[in-house]
């Protein structure tokens, strides 16, 4: 994941077609309060929210990039362990916990969280150190603990079997916490481009991670330099780089936008980002999902862009996952075409023409509570 951040293409090539997304619905009647934390949220730019459902709509791109305004209405805080956890909760039906991925926040479904919240209660949250959430200084960022994170928000917060939906190291944190859950609070597991750690160390079986791996022990070492840590960052975080280092890894380059850009920008002018960075960046990979998914028998959905240069889909973490469906039954998996590391955002109607009909497959939340 490091060295991918440090990758700048200088240009790009834009689809000649425009690309169907699906838009959101309505926003919040009754927004909750607001973050104080989150005043990144301030510097977005309004943007109209189109309702109904949308399918088969050929929609142009100010049609669909969501309103950003009205997701942090739909914001508050929940406490969690003195520090204070950004959520966002939406629509009625049974229980979404969405939960994104590295440098990202829940604005990062800005492109489902409308469709989904239709047929279901939608909660999205910040993992401690990203988005609105609080970005402890010098705190020691792991696996495990956005793990714990996400367990103790099902058990306070939910309160009632929930589908757990990740993006990237936000699917492993949900790998993990399905692993360890005790009773009935995860009842469906979706994994899009599922990481195989918090970092680029845990894949040290594919032969390109082997290649680099002295180069990451020397970035390792030069990020614990403080001034050389915050001068990277700094250059990391400009608009430009962010905007090439997103377009690298969006397949649909037409999604990469001003209000993805300040998505991930935003959040990374808070106090306490630089050290974020650093920890998860130079810090244990955490659990392995292949030592992970055997030990899970809930239903489980697999989405993943084919076009992923943080995990691609013939590396070792893609070619696992490609490979448990013929071994594990209440695995179902499809590889998007044209799609990157982000599914969701990059071409959400993919994403929503799988996942829809295997949410409604899933057992009734009275089958499970009479099962």
């Amino acid at each position: 994941m490091a060295l991918v951040l440090l990758r700048t293409p200088s240009s790009y090539s834009p689809p000649s077609t425009t690309t169907p997304l699906l838009p959101f619905t309505t926003a919040c009647r009754s927004p909750s309060r607001v973050p104080s934390s989150a005043g990144h949220w301030k510097r977005v730019r309004g943007l109209r929210i189109a309702s109904g459902s949308g399918r088969g709509l050929a929609l142009t791109h100010a049609d669909t990039s969501g309103d950003l305004k009205e997701i942090r209405d739909c914001c508050t805080v929940w406490k969690w362990k003195d520090f204070d956890v950004n959520y966002l909760v939406k629509g009625k039906g049974p229980p979404l916990l969405l939960v994104h991925g590295f440098g990202a926040s829940v604005g990062h479904w800005r492109r489902n969280i409308g469709v989904l919240s239709e047929c279901y209660t939608v909660y999205a949250l910040d993992l401690l150190g990203f988005g609105a959430s609080d970005k402890p200084p010098g705190f020691a960022y792991t696996m495990e603990g956005w793990a714990q994170l996400i367990l103790d928000f099902l058990d306070e917060v939910i309160k009632k079997p929930t589908v757990l939906v990740g993006n990237s190291v936000g699917s492993l944190a949900c790998v993990i916490a399905a692993s360890e859950s005790n009773g009935d609070l995860v009842r469906g597991l979706v994994l899009l481009n599922c990481a195989g750690g918090m970092n680029n160390k845990a894949v040290v079986d594919d032969w390109r991670i082997k290649l680099l791996l002295p180069l990451l022990w020397l970035f390792d070492f030069l990020l614990s330099q403080r001034v050389i840590a915050s001068a990277l960052f700094e250059r990391v975080k400009q608009r430009e780089n962010l905007k090439n280092i997103l377009l690298s890894v969006y397949g649909n380059k037409d999604a990469v936008d001003e209000d993805l850009i300040e998505i991930i920008k935003g959040p990374a002018d808070d106090k306490g980002a630089l050290d974020a960075f650093v920890s998860i960046v130079t810090g244990p990979p955490g659990p392995n999902p292949v030592s992970l998914m055997p030990k899970i028998s809930i239903p489980v959905l697999v989405l993943w862009g084919d076009r992923d240069p943080f995990t691609p889909i013939d590396g070792p973490v893609g070619k696992y996952f490609s490979s448990l469906p013929s071994n594990l039954p209440n695995i179902e998996l499809h590889v998007l075409p044209g799609v990157g590391h982000c599914p969701h955002d990059d071409r959400p109607d993919l994403v929503h023409e799988k996942l829809l009909p295997w949410l409604s497959s899933l057992p009734s939340m009275s089958e499970i509570s009479t099962g």
